[in-house]
């Protein structure tokens, strides 16, 4: 409940010895001594409308009441001796369970481990929100691209972008293919990851469509940056898609129409965060987006691993079913929360080269976690009254995260990133009002 919600229903329980709890005569006085909140001028109407099984009354208001005004008439009633206690009577809807056919088994958004979107999207759907995903661009699904809108292209070296160009306005992943030895000396051959449109599934595949798979903010909108193509990316690429994406200027490239709250980095190398990137990551972050970063899968600390070591973002590690750290999955003091990184089902391509066909299949890896946490970040923020700053964010999905089974010796942080905790907490509901 945020502060645009309109409150018409209340639960009022007087004492059973009270006037009011016995005769209905005394309880309309007491409405009608009720109806111009003090220090409102706005009267209203207030009527009886039964008596439920606790001895509570129902009380209804003749006009939507603002959260100033619901307050205000709770504390009047707490202030009648004749009341133990009154509350909202909030509306509650049947929790939502996706009709996509192969959400059973996105094991990572409900139970013991997961991180209870299950529960969270009753609450929020990431509507109104923007993520920008900075990876290997975006193929073309039906179970996304309802939520994609306009990215760009990053990637400035043409023996990389395998698009025959460098940076441009199309961020569609023509694949990262490679030749053997061509990434480096006994290097072999590899297929197309497909890593962005995986990445982009989990945050925001459309849900409850009857189709494939349901993301964690399903009802947001993905802008795709294409910064990792054959052999992956630069630092300098990824420094300039970071201060685009979150709403700066770039020399050369058109200013961005949408700019996003939370950014997701499933990407890392070893080595200690730079100045580059720190500056990139500073400068997004005084703009107010969040941005996410995949803490690496080098099972090592994660101090020596960016920009998952860089100050003001969120690092993830990864988890497995039974809720311990995925084997691969760095750790260490710079890590800030957890979140499911083993066997996650989202959207992907069939094409070992170039696209060919859409299909959905499993990864592994902290590239896999942290765009758990990126949606949960974009369903907090679509239902906070007033946009939260990526410092209240981190110190929110750290404080309502899950325990976890990381041994103290490899620390994953504070937890298990927690969708349901995190948006009650970010809601705060009108609480009932005590009676002393």
């Amino acid at each position: 409940m945020n502060s645009g919600d309109r409150y018409d229903r209340f639960i009022v329980k007087y004492r059973d010895d009270s006037a009011a709890h016995s005769s209905p005569a005394a309880l309309q006085r007491s409405l009608q001594a009720m109806a111009t909140p003090r220090g409102r001028g706005n009267a209203m109407a207030l009527k009886r409308l039964h008596r439920i099984a606790t001895g509570a009354d129902v009380v209804s208001v003749d006009r939507g009441l603002d959260r100033v005004e619901a307050e205000s008439l709770m504390r009047q009633f707490a202030a009648d001796p004749g009341v133990e206690y009154v509350e909202v009577d909030h509306i509650v809807r049947p929790a939502l369970t996706p009709n996509d056919p192969r959400y059973r088994r996105q094991w990572s958004y409900w139970g013991n481990n997961g991180i209870d979107a299950d529960e969270a999207w009753d609450l929020s759907d990431g509507s109104g929100t923007v993520v920008a995903v900075l990876d290997t661009g975006i193929t073309r699904h039906s179970d996304l691209d309802e939520n994609v809108r306009p990215g760009y292209d990053f990637i400035s070296s043409t023996r990389s972008s395998n698009d025959g160009d460098g940076r441009d306005g199309d961020p569609s992943d023509p694949g990262d293919w490679e030749r053997a030895g061509q990434c480096g000396e006994g290097r072999p051959a590899r297929a197309s990851s497909w890593h962005g449109t995986h990445v982009a599934g989990t945050i925001a595949a459309v849900t409850n469509n009857g189709k494939g798979v349901a993301g964690v903010a399903h009802s947001g909108w993905i802008v795709p940056v294409r910064v990792l193509g054959t052999c992956g990316g630069h630092v300098s690429d990824v420094a300039d898609a970071i201060i685009w994406a979150s709403g700066g200027a770039v020399a050369g490239v058109p200013e961005n129409p949408y700019p996003a709250e939370v950014l997701n980095l499933s990407l890392s190398h070893r080595a200690s965060c730079g100045r580059t990137y720190q500056r990139a990551i500073d400068s997004a972050v005084s703009r107010g987006t969040t941005i996410v970063v995949a803490a690496g899968n080098e099972s090592a600390d994660v101090a020596g691993s960016s920009p998952a070591s860089c100050d003001n973002v969120i690092a993830v590690a990864a988890t497995t079913r039974p809720g311990r750290r995925a084997g691969f999955s760095n750790y260490g003091g710079k890590v800030d929360v957890a979140a499911p990184g083993s066997h996650i089902l989202s959207t992907l391509n069939s094409g070992s080269t170039r696209p060919e066909t859409e299909i959905y299949g499993t990864r592994s890896g902290t590239s896999m976690a942290a765009p758990h946490v990126t949606g949960v970040v974009a369903i907090i923020q679509s239902v906070a009254g007033t946009p939260k700053t990526p410092a209240q964010v981190e110190a929110l999905v750290k404080s309502t995260a899950k325990a976890t089974r990381a041994r103290p010796s490899r620390p994953i942080g504070a937890g298990i990133v927690n969708a349901k905790a995190a948006l009650d907490a970010t809601i705060a509901p009108l609480p009932p009002v005590p009676v002393d």
